[in-house]
């Protein structure tokens, strides 16, 4: 993540746009700083510990416990994550349009316990379960009707509406507690998100251990209790601290922005191109220098001589400016490689359900212990955690030296690693499966479920370089002004992953007749859906080539002008490491 200082060394307490919660000017030796984002940590590691603890092993209960067959397991899971991370993009609009972050945290996280209670009720009473299986390999067992069913999803949804909201606003709250413009605060912000980093992953790392231990051993409703129970602590802890925090007030949703200049360049569309771009609405003044690209964009920004006549010059419904219809621009050129991520997560899916099931199909004891199934994303968490720290100490130091770029590796060669180590993961995948299958069939013997270490590891190693790639391309590249959307739209590459997750099961489920994903894997053929998935990842790796040779990175210059700053946008790939170098006091790597 790189953070870009434009401020010109304004303090924050002479911003008005950062207030303390009674709605005065900030006060920075009371508020914000290490305390105020400590206290905010919570809430996430607690969110984390919430969503990892149903993800993770919740598929092990809707094939176990309520007998749905393993495709439309997998899908409940899917569709929940996938809901989940696209609410992020309604909890960010919530956050920018009206509420602030603070309050869509709070109300988030409230919504959050409220679901993962609801959760724990629905998982407890007897009456919301089918009459218990004892062998569902032998013995055709009784369904869970939509009854039962619908206080699950109920409280699944819940826990997504609320998990969107803490996911898309938590981070950009807490980076709000330190001022960019003051060294000192700016070098804490770098630990900052490393210790974000941190939270979410020891959160998922409790979630999978101790959580999906207490889940299979002692009972669904004391580990679902524990992480409402959890979250309702975090929800006080963040009240508590209100006093401390640094609020910025809304400053508008940029989706609005985005919104209107489609719709005028629309409505706009049959008015003629002007003789020359300097007669568009304040082309002097704009902060993003005009492109020829998406020209037809350009007419959000033309005002006819009628609108001129009835001052309707600065009506943002009636016209745009150059820097709006730019910067829409930026994010249109943004979704070529947006759409070449989302395989990316759907393999990743595949972690969280028929990786998970194909454990309950092997032999997973150490010694006497029996490991729980859903614990084995041990080592996918682990190798995220291994690989990060590498990328940090290693790959990138060398690279720098290699390469003499002050980056080391780019943001879109590390996506592209990433999408090279999910299409190794899936022929993995698929030749242990087989392996599997076979073993179990032919021989009676289950082997080893440690055999799914491979592709944990895989498919770890390709998010360390996937997720922060990801993150960092959507935020270097997005619009000085739209950086709290980006977000949103990285989340979203997460939810039409799992989406598109959904959509696969269910066609392959289809067109096979049920025969490739069935309950019992010893009957269906896993392998061959992990092989598709192979193939795919290699065709969309191919793809993504293309539009990464073809993206030219924005360069972010900034020059005098009449006593202000203002931004120039260079599209000149041969000047992006002068730049960085230039600019090395301005710019600071979180992870």
């Amino acid at each position: 993540m790189v953070l870009v200082d434009t401020s010109g060394g304004k303090d924050a307490a002479d911003d008005d746009s950062v207030v303390d919660f009674r709605g005065n000017s900030a006060d920075k030796s009371r508020t914000g700083g290490w305390l105020a984002a400590g206290l905010i940590l919570g809430t996430e590691l607690s969110e984390r510990i919430c969503v990892m603890g149903i993800s993770m092993n919740l598929v092990t209960y809707l094939v176990g416990n309520l007998h749905l067959s393993s495709s439309k397991s997998a899908n409940v899971v899917t569709n929940f994550m996938g809901t989940l991370n696209l609410l992020g993009l309604l909890g960010g609009f919530v956050a920018d349009a009206r509420l602030g972050r603070y309050l869509t945290v709070a109300i988030s996280a409230s919504i959050t316990a409220l679901g993962v209670t609801l959760l724990t009720l629905a998982t407890t009473i007897p009456s919301m379960r089918p009459p218990p299986c004892t062998d569902s390999r032998t013995q055709q067992c009784i369904e869970a009707n939509g009854s039962q069913l619908a206080m699950l999803y109920a409280a699944l949804y819940t826990t997504a509406l609320g998990g969107g909201g803490i996911k898309s606003n938590v981070s950009g709250f807490g980076s709000d507690q330190f001022d960019l413009r003051d060294p000192k605060e700016e070098k804490s912000m770098i630990f900052f998100f490393n210790r974000f980093y941190f939270c979410i992953s020891t959160g998922s790392l409790f979630a999978v251990t101790v959580l999906v231990y207490i889940q299979d051993n002692v009972g669904r409703g004391w580990g679902y209790g524990i992480s409402a129970a959890t979250m309702m602590i975090a929800v006080a802890i963040l009240l508590c601290g209100t006093p401390v925090y640094r609020y910025k007030k809304p400053q508008g949703s940029p989706l609005t922005v985005i919104w209107r200049v489609l719709l005028l360049a629309w409505r706009k569309r049959g008015l003629p191109y002007p003789s020359d771009a300097s007669f568009l609405n304040e082309h002097h003044n704009a902060k993003v220098s005009h492109t020829k690209k998406f020209k037809c964009l350009d007419k959000a920004a033309i005002l006819d001589d009628c609108e001129a006549n009835k001052g309707n010059l600065n009506n943002p419904w009636i016209v745009s400016t150059v820097t709006q219809v730019e910067e829409v621009k930026m994010v249109i050129k943004l979704i070529p490689i947006w759409s070449t991520c989302i395989l990316f997560w759907t393999i990743y899916s595949q972690m969280n359900t028929f990786t998970v099931e194909q454990a309950t199909f092997m032999n997973r004891h150490v010694g006497s212990f029996v490991v729980p199934a859903g614990s084995f994303s041990f080592f996918l968490f682990i190798t995220i955690l291994l690989f990060t720290s590498l990328n940090e100490r290693v790959f990138v130091p060398l690279a720098r030296k290699l390469t003499h770029n002050i980056q080391g590796v780019t943001s879109l060669q590390r996506v592209g690693i990433g999408l090279v180590f999910s299409a190794i993961a899936m022929v993995a995948a698929a030749v242990i499966e087989k392996q599997r299958r076979e073993m179990g069939v032919k021989q009676n013997t289950r082997i080893s479920a440690f055999w799914l270490v491979p592709q944990f590891f895989l498919v770890g190693a390709g998010e360390a370089f996937a997720y922060v790639g990801q993150l960092e391309f959507f935020i270097r590249e997005a619009p000085e002004r739209m950086k709290s959307m980006s977000t949103g739209f990285f989340l979203s590459t997460l939810s039409m992953g799992y989406f598109v997750s959904s959509l696969l099961v269910s066609l392959v489920d289809k067109v096979s007749n049920g025969n490739w994903l069935r309950s019992n894997l010893d009957e269906a053929k896993l392998d061959y859906f992990y092989g598709m998935l192979a193939v795919l990842a290699v065709v969309n790796f191919s793809v993504f080539l293309v539009f990464a040779m073809r993206h030219q990175y924005r360069v972010q210059q900034y020059t005098a002008s009449n006593g202000q700053e203002k931004e120039i946008q260079s599209w000149n790939d041969g000047a992006i490491e002068d730049t960085q170098k230039n600019k090395g006091s301005e710019e600071k790597e979180g992870p």
